[in-house]
């Protein structure tokens, strides 16, 4: 067996340590912009919902509960609008990071095997790639791929680091192109309802699909819409004929989402006000941060969804990312992305309203 640090690449976030370290010496203390972990309180009906199903002492199942997929189906209709939406066409999933890195896996792919992925794009996108040991490609518009040996096609819309958001025209070209090759389209849709100067749609919209969810898949998550990181809940939407096998190979790998959890996703699912609530939080830290940035000479680029600032001075990342630490803020270094984002920082909006105002305070020199 080949040691792990010639499969995998090294794990980016241990670079950030000597600025982590740097930052927190600030005097008001370290403002942690660089990981898009939630920091706002669970809503108490998800609480509840949780504690009320505690004592739950038998094993749950890798398809959940009725009453989870019944959630999840009424919630693709309802704001995916998503249509003909079964049992069947779900599946729940244990965060949305262990589905990306082991998907390529499940799908049997392996030597031979490409995957493609934006070419800024979430780490995990190629890790998945390199622990299945299929070939693994960048894109800046997938219709240009070469489809020989192409079996999986990652797309992210909002994108998680620099916030794009692919329009209908887009998708449907994609998904057009996927079809007529027989490429399986994924679609991490994880920051799709905090779009903020766009209107994310997703791949199962009919006037994307024309109505058919045939090779498509949906990545969908409570992380960021629920502040439910720390429950790993999230869930597929999509082909039947993609999802059936899958449900198949994760029962035999006991990947089952805990009981009580389960209880919590459907209220959360079931509820849109503690989203709307989230999403003013988000909007007005978006809106001081970027000002506070435009202010201190940056340009931001994309940005119209997502949980991050896509921003840059015009440096590489790794002086950017010092400067900031001096003002005891820390952001990501835009290339752990990918080499096209070496001049560029993502910016995250998941701090607290006191440590968003001090990070503002430093960028304008208060």
């Amino acid at each position: 067996m080949s040691a792990v640090s010639d499969r995998l690449p090294t794990f980016p976030w241990d670079k950030l340590e000597p600025y982590k370290k740097k930052a927190a010496a600030h005097h008001d203390g370290i403002v942690d912009l660089s990981v898009g972990t939630p920091v706002d309180p669970v809503p108490d009906l998800i609480q509840k919902a949780l504690v009320d199903a505690a004592d739950s002492p038998g094993y749950p199942t890798v398809w959940g509960t009725p009453a989870l997929r019944d959630a999840i189906t009424g919630w693709a209709e309802r704001r995916l609008g998503a249509r003909g939406v079964t049992h069947r066409h779900v599946l729940p999933i244990v965060g949305s990071k262990e589905l990306v890195a082991w998907l390529p896996t499940q799908l049997g792919l392996g030597p031979g095997d490409t995957v493609a992925h934006p070419r800024l794009a979430y780490p995990t996108y190629e890790v998945g790639a390199r622990l299945a040991r299929a070939e693994y490609v960048a894109y800046d518009d997938p219709t240009e791929l070469d489809p020989a040996g192409l079996k999986l096609l990652w797309l992210n819309s909002p994108s998680n680091p620099t916030g794009r958001v692919l329009g209908k025209e887009e998708l449907t070209r994609t998904v057009a192109w996927a079809r007529e090759h027989g490429v399986l389209v994924v679609s991490d849709e994880c920051y799709l309802e905090l779009g903020w100067e766009a209107d994310p749609v997703s791949v199962l919209h009919p006037d994307v699909n024309g109505g058919s969810h045939d090779g498509l898949v949906a990545v969908h998550s409570l992380s960021k819409r629920s502040n439910l990181a720390g429950y790993r809940a999230a869930f597929l939407v999509g082909d039947p004929a993609v999802l059936g096998p899958l449900l198949e190979i994760r029962k035999h790998g006991g990947m089952m989402t805990s009981a009580p959890t389960q209880a919590a996703v459907v209220a959360a699912l079931s509820d849109d006000t503690h989203v709307h609530e989230q999403r003013e939080r988000y909007a007005a830290r978006r809106t001081a941060l970027r000002e506070a940035l435009l202010a201190h000479g940056f340009r931001i680029e994309h940005s119209e969804a997502s949980l991050y600032l896509w921003a840059t001075r015009d440096e590489s990342c790794w002086a950017t990312v010092d400067h900031l630490a001096d003002l005891g803020i820390l952001v990501a270094p835009g290339d752990f992305y990918g080499p096209a984002g070496e001049r560029f920082v993502r910016v995250a909006l998941t701090a607290t309203d006191e440590r968003v105002g001090a990070a503002t305070a430093r960028l304008v020199g208060r």
